[in-house]
């Protein structure tokens, strides 16, 4: 029974490893008979915007913009550990409440320190 599984499991490893293998094949096959050349033309042309690019992509952005998508992160993570509570609070017994009462007063005081500090300003 057990022999079974693994060689199960074996299949499902090797057909994903032929998989993979045929993938990366295939894709350095098309990519080296030109049709590369296509796409990098196709790359300079104006965006759907209508304005032709200025600058390098790979310029450094300000460190501004990972703040505030670390935040965005931080605080959208507090809404799915907060969705569980919402769902069961009649349910909840004191200790569970307290807890998640502590977890909301941690990300509070972390809120008011990053607006202090600046970290939300432009």
């Amino acid at each position: 029974m057990l022999t079974y599984h693994l060689m199960i499991i074996a299949l499902f490893f090797l057909t994903t490893l032929l998989l993979a293998l045929i993938l990366y094949t295939l894709s350095i096959v098309l990519f080296s008979t030109g049709v590369n050349d296509e796409l990098q033309a196709e790359k300079r042309y104006a965006y759907e915007c209508g304005y032709n690019s200025f600058s390098d992509a790979r310029e450094a952005f300000e460190i501004k913009f990972y703040l505030v998508a670390i935040l965005f992160l931080v605080f959208d993570l507090e809404v799915s550990f907060l969705m569980p509570l919402a769902t069961s609070l009649g349910g909840l017994n004191v200790s569970a409440f307290l807890s998640v009462t502590f977890f909301i007063i941690i990300l509070t005081v972390g809120f008011i320190y990053e607006w202090k500090k600046g970290g939300l300003d432009w």
